[in-house]
């Protein structure tokens, strides 16, 4: 990100610590420094000395110039940081409206998808890899960041240590999963791409993580490789792994808990994409016209 001459590095600093006492995650920090970035190049001046006027003007600019709903709201969310933290002006911000986004139902692989995506994996890290993602249904960012010591073989279980919303929890640790990491770790370290106590997907350099970038470009090219036509990403594999416990019937509270979301009525979209479970609900409908030939036997 090239940082524009009209953001002062003073104030820059200034943001920088504010949003270091709140222990903002990394992510967040970028994005709102991106926001405030932007804005600055919009002003040509610094956002210190704007107007309610000016902001208007650079969210109906976004608008016409095509920026997403979702961008927008990313960028109104920096922006009121700036000027309700800060530098102490709500009044600034107070009519800045977020745009309506059209929330997607996920897309999801089925069983035999998911088989053919796992063995087209090109390399037996990645194999691991998605392995964790689709059968524990961590994020991203929670696959690259674990480490060997977060495998607790005696309660089967992964350590999600400081995930989404700095929270850490315990993800499922199938025996089928152990087996794909344990295949993995023979490998890595027989071939010296491993650090016993270090990552567990370590990058060129095993003293760093493997990027989650890297991974979610590995994981588009599996898709094509694997003939999968369906748009995949990484997130994907963990819409898959809600949905077909759904199907499963294993309790949405289970679900919502091991996917670590804090709120049920996220975890609950995935019924709408648990097309098996669909398929076992009785329509009204059906009901009232087997009723009906169930009596006209009756009568004959």
């Amino acid at each position: 990100m090239k940082i524009s001459t009209h953001f002062p590095p003073v104030l820059r600093q200034r943001i920088n610590d504010d949003m270091s006492l709140r222990k903002l995650a990394v992510k967040t920090q970028i994005s709102y420094i991106r926001a405030i970035n932007r804005l600055s190049e919009y002003l040509q001046h610094s956002p210190e000395n704007t107007t309610r006027k000016e902001l208007r003007e650079f969210q109906l600019f976004l608008v016409n110039d095509g920026t997403t709903g979702t961008t927008i709201n990313g960028i109104i969310t920096g922006l009121r940081f700036l000027y309700q933290i800060t530098l102490d002006k709500p009044q600034l911000v107070y009519k800045l409206s977020s745009i309506p986004v059209a929330r997607n139902l996920p897309i999801v692989l089925n069983l035999v998808e998911i088989k053919r995506f796992l063995a087209a994996a090109p390399h037996p890290k990645y194999h691991a890899a998605f392995s964790v993602a689709y059968g524990a249904g961590l994020r991203v960012s929670e696959v690259v960041s674990l480490k060997v010591s977060d495998i607790d073989k005696e309660r089967m279980a992964l350590h999600v240590v400081q995930g989404k919303g700095g929270r850490d929890r315990y993800a499922k640790l199938s025996p089928a999963l152990l087996d794909h990491l344990r295949h993995w770790w023979v490998f890595a370290n027989k071939h010296g791409q491993m650090h016993r106590e270090g990552w567990l997907f370590p990058g060129l350099d095993p003293i760093n993580h493997m990027s989650a970038r890297q991974l979610s470009r590995i994981c588009v090219e599996t898709a094509k490789l694997a003939g999968i036509t369906k748009q995949v990403s990484m997130h994907t594999l963990r819409h898959s792994f809600a949905t077909h416990l759904l199907e499963a019937h294993v309790d949405i509270r289970v679900i919502q808990v091991l996917l670590g979301h804090a709120r049920l009525s996220t975890t609950a979209l995935y019924a709408q994409v648990a097309t098996n479970l669909l398929r076992e609900v009785i329509s009204p409908l059906d009901a009232l016209e087997n009723k009906g030939k169930t009596k006209d036997k009756d009568k004959s």
